[in-house]
């Protein structure tokens, strides 16, 4: 089972790095089951709208995740609810429209469950964040009620997703973190088999201060009146996540694998 996941889609360029490389990257690792955090999605940086969504699986994505923005695009609110392979963090508020997880089928008719989750440290305001890991844990076990299971932990802070790998370990195929849009080095699988990375990074310009314009964001931290809101750099984008090898009788990993190419960054395929 060959399963890809990608950080965050930030603006017009990482949307258009997708749509130019999944299909063929599809076909050449021979993936089963793609996830995307798309809360970045937008064209202003932030959010994810319809159009987003349903451009993504075209482009063969399976589930799309998100996190702190995922209401900044007010549409997202309509038409979660009835799309379900969009996740919002599983540890919103109650009453939050859509769901945080779900179980899907992959393209070789595995049963995947993917979990949203989002940080509570210098995140917005939400339920708390293990409580909501520990229940889905009792709820979906794999191998039982899936076949693998997939989390992304949406938050600031090392510590706090580094913990949550440790609480998943031997019971999820892989976590990762997204939100800070920096690759970290960390890629390994853990004592009892489950794939880990702190931080898959972003999708999006690397020229840039974490995907925003880098000229307007120095404004910004100067407190130059001339800044504007923050807005995508355009430049050409890097694919950053990490592909996870499972295996089909444990459900857990034996193999992570960094994918990044193109833009910036150096390439590891």
């Amino acid at each position: 089972m060959n399963i890809l996941l990608l950080g965050d889609i930030v603006g017009p360029s990482g949307r258009k790095a997708l749509t130019e490389n999944l299909p063929d990257l599809i076909k050449k690792k021979k993936l089963d089951f793609v996830v995307v955090n798309g809360e970045n999605a937008a064209d202003s940086g932030v959010g994810i709208t319809k159009k987003n969504v349903e451009q993504f699986f075209e482009d063969g994505v399976d589930v799309i995740t998100t996190g702190n923005h995922v209401w900044d695009q007010m549409e997202a609110m309509d038409f979660i609810s009835t799309e379900k392979r969009l996740l919002r963090p599983e540890n919103l508020f109650k009453g939050s429209p859509g769901n945080g997880f779900g179980i899907f089928n992959s393209k070789n008719n595995k049963k995947v469950a993917v979990i949203n989750l989002m940080g509570n440290i210098y995140m917005k305001k939400s339920d708390d964040v293990f409580q909501a890991a520990q229940k889905f844990i009792q709820k979906v076990q794999l191998k039982k009620n899936a076949d693998f299971i997939v989390v992304d932990f949406h938050g600031e802070i090392t510590s706090e997703k580094m913990a949550m790998g440790y609480l998943f370990d031997g019971k999820a195929t892989l976590v990762v973190g997204t939100h800070t849009h920096v690759p970290t080095s960390d890629h390994r699988i853990m004592d009892k088999g489950t794939a880990y990375q702190t931080d898959i990074g972003m999708c999006g310009d690397y020229n840039s201060v974490i995907g925003m314009n880098r000229d307007n964001s120095l404004k910004k931290f100067f407190k130059d009146p001339s800044a504007i809101k923050h807005f995508p750099a355009l430049g050409e984008a890097t694919i950053s996540g990490v592909m996870v090898v499972a295996d089909d009788k444990t459900g857990l990993a034996s193999e992570i694998t960094p994918i990044v190419f193109g833009g910036q960054l150096e390439s590891t395929i």
